[in-house]
C-alpha cells in the first residue's frame, strides 16, 4: 500500500480549497457585475413612420452618424424591401458607420430577407432583424396562419436569413398580447434556427410595468437556450408606458432595449431613448445596469433630429426639454442654490446641454468660432466652417451679442446648404390693414436670377404664391409654425414648413433669422429644394 506524505496531502488540500474559493469568488464577481443593456435605435425606421417626420437620404445619414457618436450599439436603419429608396437609405448608412451593428427589417418572407441583406452587407457589423406576429388576433385575421404554419415559419425564414449573416434578430410581434407557452415555443423555434437576440414587442402598448416584466421571468425560465442570446424589449406609448415597461423588461433580465431618439414613432411614439439612458444611469444601483451612451450626445442628438424633422421638443419633455433643469419655485430656487441636489438629480451638463451665455461677436474671426465649436462638441470640415462663417457674420451684423444657442442654431441648420438648388437673393413685403399684402421675390437657380410679384392673404401667402409662380410649381403648404430659437427681443426665429408636392409626397423646410418673415420664406424655399432634389430629372 502506498502511503502519500502528509506534507503532500495538506498541499494538495490547500489547493483544492484555494481554486474552490477563486471559483467562489469570480461567480460572486460576476453576478454583481453591471449588465450591459445594449441599446437598439430604430429612430430611422420605426421613428421616421411618425406623421410628419420622414427624411432624405443626406439627412438619415447625418442622423445614423449622430447616433455613431452618441454610442448606439444599434441603429436599425429601415426597412429595405419598402422601397428603392429606403433600400438606398439601408445601404448609405450601412456604409457610412463603423462602430454600430446595421440592421435591416424584413418580414419572415425570402423576398424581404434578400433585400434586407442585400442592403446591409456592406456594413461591419450587418443584422437581419425578421419579424412575424404571434398573438391569435394577429395570426387569425392578418396572417390568417395556424400555430403550427407560423412555428414553421419561423424556423424556415430565420434559418434562411443564417445563411446570409451571423446575426440574426428575431421580433415576435405582437408579443405582450401572446399566450405565452406558444410564445415561448416561437422564440425556442427561432433560438434553434439561429437567431442570435430575441425581442418582445408591445407593439400596441397595451401592456404594463408589471406584465411586461413577468413576461419577461417566464420567458427566461422556459425558452430552451435563451440564456445564450440577448432577450429584447420594443414598446410602444399607446398608454404613455413605454419607458416604465422597458425598464421593468431591464429588470427583469432584458439586455437590449429598442428605442428611439425623442420617442418618436408610430401613433403616441416609442420609448424615448434619453429617458432610458439617464434612467439607468441616474438609478444606477437599483437597475444595476448601464449603457455604452455617451450620455453628452443626448441633447445634440434630440435637436438635430428636431431640427431635421421640423417637431418641436415639447418644453416638458424629460431630459432633453427647455423646461427640463429650470427651477421657477421660489422654493425650489433657494434649495438648489443652497445645493443642487435638493432639486436636481442631474445637471444639464449630464446630457450636454450648453451653457448659453455670450461668446463671440462681429470682430471674432473663423478661428475663435472653430475653437468655440470645438468646445461645444461639433466637428466641422473646412467647407461646412466656411458656410457656417459666412451665416455666423451675416447673424453678427443683426445681433449685437451672439450666445451659444445662436452659434448652435447655425450649426443645426448647416444642412441646409445642401440644398442649393433655389436661394433666395432678396424679398419686399408691403403689408398693412386696409391695403393688398404684396411680396416681390428673388431667387437664384442655377445662376440666374428670378423675380416674381404675388398678392395673398398676408404676407407669407404672398410670398409663398410668389415662388411658386416663378418656379412653375403646384406646392400646397400644409403647415407652418415659427419658434424662437434663442432669448431677447433680436432672438432667431425657426420657421418650420410641411409642403405637399405634386406627386403627393410631403417635405419639411426648415430656415432661420432674426426677421420671421425671411425665415419664413428661406423654409419654404428649402422645403421646395428638398423636393427637387427627390424628384428625379
Amino acid at each position: 500500500m502506498r502511503v502519500v506524505p502528509r506534507k503532500f496531502r495538506l498541499s494538495s488540500l490547500y489547493r483544492r480549497r484555494r481554486l474552490f474559493l477563486l471559483s467562489f469568488l469570480k461567480s460572486i464577481q460576476e453576478e454583481q457585475a453591471m449588465k450591459r443593456i445594449k441599446i437598439f435605435d430604430t429612430t430611422l425606421r420605426d421613428g421616421e413612420q411618425s406623421p410628419g417626420c420622414s427624411m432624405n437620404l443626406s439627412e438619415k445619414i447625418e442622423m445614423a452618424q449622430q447616433l455613431e457618436k452618441l454610442g448606439v450599439d444599434i441603429i436599425e436603419a429601415g426597412f429595405a424591401i419598402a422601397s428603392p429608396m429606403d433600400h438606398k437609405s439601408v445601404q448609405s448608412i450601412a456604409a457610412a458607420v463603423s462602430n454600430c451593428t446595421v440592421a435591416s427589417l424584413a418580414r419572415c418572407t425570402k423576398g424581404d430577407i434578400d433585400a434586407a441583406w442585400d442592403a446591409v452587407k456592406v456594413a461591419k457589423h450587418p443584422r437581419i432583424h425578421v419579424f412575424l406576429a404571434t398573438s391569435d388576433i394577429h395570426m387569425e385575421y392578418k396572417l390568417q396562419m395556424t400555430r403550427e404554419q407560423v412555428l414553421q415559419r419561423i424556423t424556415d425564414m430565420v434559418g434562411y436569413a443564417k445563411s446570409f449573416c451571423e446575426d440574426i434578430e428575431f421580433s415576435a410581434e405582437d408579443a405582450s398580447r401572446s399566450d405565452h407557452a406558444f410564445l415561448a415555443q416561437c422564440c425556442a423555434n427561432a433560438i434553434a434556427a439561429g437567431a442570435t437576440t430575441i425581442n418582445i414587442p408591445d407593439t400596441v402598448g397595451y401592456s404594463t410595468p408589471q406584465e411586461m416584466g413577468d413576461l419577461i421571468r417566464y420567458l427566461k425560465e422556459h425558452v430552451p437556450g435563451v440564456e445564450n442570446v440577448d432577450i429584447s424589449v420594443h414598446c410602444h406609448n399607446d398608454l404613455g408606458m413605454a419607458v416604465a415597461n422597458s425598464l421593468a423588461c431591464i429588470k427583469a433580465g432584458a439586455t437590449q432595449v429598442e428605442c428611439t431618439v425623442n420617442g418618436i414613432g408610430e401613433r403616441a411614439g416609442n420609448a424615448s431613448l434619453e429617458e432610458i439612458v439617464m434612467a439607468l444611469k441616474t438609478r444606477q444601483s437599483y437597475y444595476d445596469a448601464d449603457t455604452g451612451i455617451n450620455s453628452k450626445q443626448i441633447y445634440r442628438s434630440s435637436r438635430l433630429l428636431s431640427n431635421t424633422t421640423g417637431v418641436p421638443i415639447p418644453p416638458t419633455k424629460a431630459i432633453v426639454g427647455a423646461n427640463a433643469f429650470a427651477h421657477e419655485s421660489g422654493i425650489h430656487q433657494h434649495g438648489v442654490l443652497a445645493n443642487a441636489l435638493t432639486y436636481e438629480i442631474m445637471t444639464p451638463s449630464d446630457v450636454g446641454i450648453p451653457q448659453n451665455t455670450m461668446v463671440l461677436g462681429k470682430h471674432s474671426g473663423k478661428h475663435a468660432l472653430r475653437d468655440k465649436l470645438q468646445t461645444m462638441g461639433y466637428e466641422l470640415t473646412d467647407a461646412e466652417l466656411e458656410k457656417v462663417f459666412a451665416r455666423f457674420k451675416t447673424l453678427a451684423d443683426k445681433k449685437k451679442n451672439i450666445t451659444t444657442a445662436d452659434i448652435e442654431a447655425l450649426v443645426l441648420h448647416r444642412h441646409n446648404a445642401n440644398y442649393e438648388t433655389c436661394q433666395l437673393v432678396s424679398h419686399v413685403i408691403n403689408a398693412g390693414d386696409g391695403v393688398p399684402n404684396t411680396s416681390c421675390v428673388k431667387l437664384k437657380r442655377a445662376g440666374e436670377e428670378l423675380e416674381e410679384v404675388a398678392i395673398g392673404s398676408g404676407p407669407l401667402d404672398a410670398s409663398f404664391k410668389a415662388i411658386n409662380r416663378m418656379l412653375g410649381l403646384d406646392v400646397k403648404l400644409d403647415s407652418f409654425s415659427l419658434n424662437a430659437v434663442t432669448e431677447g427681443e433680436d432672438a432667431i426665429g425657426e420657421a418650420v414648413v410641411k409642403i405637399e408636392g405634386p406627386n403627393g409626397r410631403r417635405y419639411t423646410g426648415t430656415g432661420l433669422s432674426t426677421d420671421i418673415i425671411e425665415s419664413s420664406i428661406r423654409a419654404y424655399v428649402n422645403g421646395i429644394n428638398k423636393m427637387m432634389e427627390s424628384t428625379p430629372s
